[in-house]
């Protein structure tokens, strides 16, 4: 199958800017959750054409757990800049200095799963009452449960079994003091979805989306990419090849496909061909079969 050959079904552009719109009209105070991702991008080029020309009504919120890859942190302020959307920067480093979170340590030591109390407390901090991800539902099985408008109680918690129906596009987003709803604007896309809609549209995006040489381990049948927040053991040897990566998470739990794509067209036809998930690469989902859904159960994204 060529490229050439899949395009982007502008319907569910609609939707998403219908979305974005039903979120202004109904909460008092919505945040764009960003991690420099290809779907976080994708939400805020959303954003700008649901309200052009004004400037988009809600800031960006970017939970920092301090070991992102640099080329993502330069891409998120350079976007901010570009987009002219406030940036609020909050750091999962501050709430492992106030003893809120404690470091984890080990070969699979990660704060992808301290980011959550984070995330929180910049929730309560501003008074968000509803939180944009970039969240599809054919990422994960938890993420399939998801409603667009899923509301989370007053502690940050998801219960699958009381959320509400939504039918010929009606979005309820009545909550109660102290609840707040996610919401999933593009979560009736796939992936190859949003890299058609990236080409489409010409967005930029980090250059770690694209083939690049660059230090790496191999661990558990994986390639890894190298720095300083690994914990190697003394036979973990870095050693450079060609890779790209499908998802953008913390350095630690987020592996790389060794790849030569370094066009959108050659990422298009590399993920046709693909034979593993776009998570796949995330070694955060495998600690346990249900880790996704445990983590949004207690407050994750």
């Amino acid at each position: 199958m060529k490229t050439s050959k899949n395009y982007f079904p502008r319907e569910l552009e609609h939707e998403a800017i219908y979305i974005m719109r039903e979120v202004a009209a109904q909460f008092e105070n919505p945040v764009l959750l960003f991690s420099g991702g290809k779907d976080s991008i994708t939400l805020v080029h959303l954003a700008k054409k649901a309200f052009y020309p004004a400037k988009v009504p809600f800031p960006m919120l970017h939970i920092d757990t301090g070991h992102n890859f640099s080329e993502t942190i330069e891409f998120r302020d350079f976007l901010a800049k570009e987009k002219e959307m406030q940036l609020i920067v909050r750091n999962v480093q501050d709430s492992i200095d106030q003893g809120k979170v404690k470091e984890e340590t080990g070969k699979y030591a990660s704060r992808n799963m301290l980011q959550t109390i984070t995330l929180l407390d910049a929730i309560a901090e501003f008074k968000f009452d509803a939180c944009i991800g970039g969240a599809r539902r054919d990422e994960e099985k938890a993420r399939a449960k998801e409603r667009i408008f899923s509301v989370r109680d007053d502690f940050g918690q998801w219960d699958a079994k009381k959320q509400r129906p939504e039918v010929f596009e009606m979005l309820n987003g009545r909550i109660s003091v102290g609840e707040n709803v996610r919401v999933f604007p593009i979560s009736n896309w796939t992936e190859l979805d949003v890299w058609n809609y990236i080409r489409e549209e010409q967005l930029a995006l980090p250059s770690i989306y694209f083939a690049h040489e660059r230090e790496i381990i191999f661990r558990d049948g994986l390639h890894w990419p190298y720095s300083p927040f690994l914990n190697t053991s003394k036979d973990e040897i870095p050693f450079k090849e060609k890779v790209r990566f499908r998802t953008v998470g913390d350095m630690t739990c987020t592996a790389a496909v060794l790849s030569d794509a370094d066009t959108l067209d050659s990422v298009i036809d590399e993920i046709i061909s693909a034979t593993i998930s776009e998570r796949g690469a995330r070694i955060d989902d495998k600690r346990s079969e249900a880790a996704m859904e445990k983590r949004k159960q207690v407050g994750y994204f």
